[in-house]
């Protein structure tokens, strides 16, 4: 198996179309379906099948795919740092949605002085050698190292009353909503809206639908929002990198998890 026969099967499980993933790699149809079939051959399993628009991607296609794209990016880091003479590292990081910009510089500051010359790939949700996240969002056979801490406060729309009676705008499908119900109280049974993530949530609140609890972090990147400590209530999240085992065998993602475990490091660069 070579890089050649990965990169024609990454190409075809992204654009589900022979032609299209042809004309990205500037490749005959072809030659496209031959090195495609003599993966296949060598793997003994299909990894496609023709449909009348383009093709549909078995179950060996979906385990092979983030593999492929791993030893591809691994290909790219090693070709990268001869072709350019230097030591530099490369590495992909996931960054979830509601994480906030503070963060994601907190972390590049450590990160970039914990391995110098290193080359930063920011890709958005799951994916990645690693991602920056909270702790609820760890996959149960991710590890979690823990960067920061996020305290969550009651946030307003800007310029409203100390006294404001605004009804609430929750997110039901994050880890926190049942932990915040009895805060909610009565206001949890007539919200003003429902939010898909904490960032939608405060988006929501600038735009004067409400209120809601949200991480400081994301509270203070919101434009049109104002700020108050949560009366009665104490809660945080705690931002880190979600990794699994596996990904330890690049040594740049070892090196990271390995200094960025240091509490020296990290006070360094607190957001």
């Amino acid at each position: 198996m070579d890089s050649r026969q990965l990169k024609a099967f990454v190409a075809v499980f992204e654009e589900r179309n022979i032609t299209a993933a042809a004309r990205r790699l500037h490749l005959s149809q072809p030659a496209l379906s031959g090195t495609i079939k003599s993966l296949e051959d060598l793997l003994g399993t299909q990894l496609f099948a023709r449909q009348a628009r383009g093709v549909a991607v078995t179950e060996d296609a979906r385990i092979l795919y983030p593999q492929a794209r791993r030893i591809l990016s691994q290909t790219d880091s090693m070709t990268h740092q001869f072709r350019h003479g230097s030591s530099a590292s490369r590495i992909e990081i996931g960054v979830e949605a509601d994480i906030a910009g503070p963060d994601i510089a907190a972390f590049m500051r450590a990160a970039q002085e914990v391995v110098p010359g290193l080359f930063v790939n920011l890709l958005e949700g799951c994916q990645g050698d690693a991602r920056l996240a909270t702790e609820d969002e760890r996959c149960e056979d991710e590890l979690f190292l823990p960067l920061s801490v996020d305290p969550y406060v009651l946030a307003l729309p800007a310029g409203s009353g100390a006294d404001a009676a605004l009804p609430w705008i929750v997110c039901p499908s994050h880890p926190t909503h049942q932990r915040l119900l009895p805060f909610y109280g009565a206001g949890a049974n007539t919200p003003a809206a429902h939010a898909g993530s904490l960032r939608l949530a405060l988006a929501l609140t600038a735009a004067g639908a409400g209120m809601c609890v949200a991480p400081e972090s994301l509270a203070r990147s919101q434009a049109g929002v104002a700020i108050r400590p949560l009366e009665g209530l104490e809660m945080s999240r705690r931002i880190g990198l979600c990794y699994a085992v596996q990904s330890l065998d690049k040594s740049v993602v070892a090196t990271l998890v390995e200094r960025l475990g240091d509490p020296a490091v990290r006070a360094r660069h607190t957001a």
